[in-house]
Parts: structure tokens; C-alpha cells; sequence
């Protein structure tokens, strides 16, 4: 009989949507998040909406109804050695409030291996890339002292490609996804904790869905890759579409930060990639533009970094500042993306100033 694992997930919205599926698959799962938050999910369950081919309306899942456990609670009450896995799926500048940095300190002290699904990736994975040096990024993070205890060789990058959001008229345990593709993984260091990826790759392939009397596969699975670069393709689509979606005095959609100038959002698109490469990463390792920009037709809504700044957020995650310095570590530099990062540190700073 395959292993059962239990998971703690640092958040609860990207968390909620790969804890579902763990939990389908059998799987337990421990969302850290805010008490009114854990409150609905542990009373009604953390509703997941899924768009699946071949159906006219989303699937509703509901983690009340899986065969693994899904349950819900504050940071002060979790005990990483208590889990097989943790996953990171807050916001980077979460990890700086002292309740939830004391959490991940004891995250590296159990020596527990660490998935991160969050878009900026952990310092200690950044450590993974060889020869890069890590000291030249620091000022990217909200708190790069976070990263301090977690060992590298106990920590992997998962490119979280879905794309979902809290429906602003629904409580705040409901996930509705708009694009349902999927995580990618990279291995971790170790063949045993990469084992454990690789079971969980395999329960959620397998899972199989009763919708209305059809046995439906469900969209959104997990991929587990050999190679450290896979991830950091979600680094072309967040420059040339997620990070474009802010503009000097408001915010507009991804389709249009990618398409109202397909050759500047080509051009953007293929900087990244091109560091990626010089980086080490295999050019199969990337997703080709022309698939993105397809799928960013869909994407009716501006992006989550571009909301934050717009409702007065102090800090975001700064992948734009992390991809600039390390284009200028391998002497790259790229005019657009130097635009983002001012137009990105010019909001903070008024946010900042407001606050």
C-alpha cells in the first residue's frame, strides 16, 4: 500500500487549491492561515471551483468530502516534525511577520523537506543554481534573513501555473481557478524526499472524479522535474504579462500587458529566457511565448502583484528586482525590465508613505 502523507501548507489560497488535490488523492492537510479563514474552512471546507474540459460548469470540490483530511489553523499552533512535507504557498513578504518567521526557523530546524509554490523563490533555492551568488540578491526579499535556516539541499521550487482567485462577492475559503494548468517541480537533492514528490505526482494522476455520474480526470496535477530550471520559466510570464500589469497610475489586465504589444511583451518574454539559459537551464526546459500568449488570453484580470499595489499593499513579492539583478550578474540588461522595477519601487514607495 502506498504511503499517506501529511502536509503543511504555509497559506491558504494557492495552498488550498494543492491541498484539495492532495486530499483527493488521500493525503492530509494543515493550512496555516488567518483565523477566519481556518474558522470557515474548518467548519464548511475550502471550496475549490475547477473548469474541467468537456463541461459546461466548473466542478465544485469541497475538502469536506475527501478522502483525506483537510484542516485549518494559526501559525503559533503547528509543529513542523509533526509533517512528511511542508509546502510554501504565502506571499514572500508574509514570512517577515515574526509568528510565521519563527514557523519556517522551525521548519529548517526539523529538517523536514520544503516545497515552495510561491512565485519568489525561497533564497535558499536560489542557492541550488550554481554559481550564482546568493549575496547579490538579498535586497530582492522582503526579509532575506528568513531563508537563513533553511538548508537548500531540503528545499525544492514548484512554478505555480495555475492561475486562481478569491471571488471578491464569496467567502474567504472560496478558490475559483481560471486557468487550470499545472504545478511543475523540480526534484529536491535527495532521492528520499524526491520520492515523496514522485508519490504524490502519482496519487493525483490517479485520481478520478464523480461529476454528475461521469467519471471525470480533473485538471491541475502535480509534475515532478529533474531539472532545478523548470521552474523558473514562470519568470518569463511574470515579467512579460504579471509584472506589465502595472503602469504609472493604474493597473490593466494580463491579456492586455501581453497583448496590446505582442512584440515588446515577445521581446521582455525572451530576455528571460535567455538568462535562464545562461543560468544553466535547457531551452526545453522553457514554455515557447506563443504558448503563453495564447493562454494569457484568458487572463480577464489584473495580477495579483498589480492588485496588492492598488489596494495600498507596503510590500510584494519583487521577482522583477530578483530577475534584474540577476541579469546584471551575467551582465544582461534590459530597458523594460528596469521600467518595471521603477514604475514597481515608485508604488511601494507612495504605499509606504500612505501607511
Amino acid at each position: 500500500m502506498a504511503d499517506k502523507y501529511n502536509i503543511l501548507f504555509f497559506g491558504a489560497s494557492y495552498g488550498s487549491l494543492l491541498g484539495a488535490k492532495v486530499a483527493l488523492a488521500g493525503h492530509s492537510a494543515h493550512l496555516i492561515c488567518l483565523p477566519e479563514e481556518a474558522e470557515l474552512i474548518n467548519n464548511e471546507g475550502a471550496i475549490i471551483r475547477l473548469p474541467v474540459r468537456g463541461l459546461d460548469q466548473p466542478v465544485e470540490l469541497n475538502t469536506k468530502e475527501m478522502p483525506g483530511a483537510v484542516t485549518a489553523g494559526g501559525p503559533e499552533e503547528a509543529n513542523p516534525s509533526d509533517y512528511d512535507l511542508i509546502v510554501l504557498a504565502m506571499q514572500e513578504p508574509q514570512y517577515r511577520v515574526p509568528v510565521v518567521k519563527d514557523l519556517l526557523s522551525k521548519v529548517g530546524a526539523s529538517g523536514k523537506p520544503c516545497m515552495s509554490i510561491m512565485n519568489m523563490p525561497p533564497l535558499s533555492f536560489i542557492r541550488r543554481i550554481p554559481g550564482v551568488d546568493a549575496a547579490t540578491i538579498r535586497d530582492a526579499y522582503t526579509d532575506p534573513t528568513v531563508w537563513d535556516n533553511v538548508d537548500p539541499s531540503r528545499i525544492t521550487l514548484c512554478s505555480p501555473d495555475p492561475q486562481a482567485f478569491r471571488p471578491p462577492e464569496e467567502k474567504c475559503n472560496v478558490l475559483q481557478v481560471g486557468l487550470p494548468t499545472n504545478f511543475k517541480s523540480a526534484r529536491f537533492e535527495g532521492d528520499t524526499d524526491t520520492s515523496i514528490l514522485n508519490q504524490i505526482e502519482q496519487d493525483i494522476q490517479n485520481i478520478r472524479f464523480d461529476a454528475g455520474g461521469n467519471s471525470v480526470e480533473l485538471p491541475v496535477k502535480l509534475r515532478v522535474h529533474d531539472s532545478v530550471f523548470v521552474p523558473l520559466a514562470k519568470w518569463c510570464m511574470l515579467l512579460a504579462g504579471n509584472y506589465r500589469c502595472i503602469q504609472a497610475e493604474e493597473m490593466r489586465p494580463i491579456r492586455e500587458a501581453v497583448h496590446s504589444d505582442l512584440g515588446s511583451s515577445e521581446s521582455v518574454y525572451n530576455w528571460v529566457a535567455d538568462l535562464c539559459v545562461k543560468l544553466g537551464a535547457d531551452p526545453n526546459d522553457l514554455v515557447p511565448f506563443e504558448k503563453y500568449a495564447n493562454a494569457a488570453l484568458s487572463l480577464k484580470n489584473p495580477s495579483s502583484a498589480a492588485r496588492a499595489l492598488a489596494a495600498g499593499a507596503p510590500y510584494i513579492e519583487r521577482v522583477d528586482k530578483l530577475v534584474q539583478a540577476l541579469g546584471a550578474s551575467q551582465g544582461m540588461h534590459s530597458a523594460d525590465v528596469d521600467s518595471t522595477v521603477e514604475l514597481v519601487d515608485g508604488w511601494l514607495a507612495r504605499n509606504r508613505e500612505s501607511s
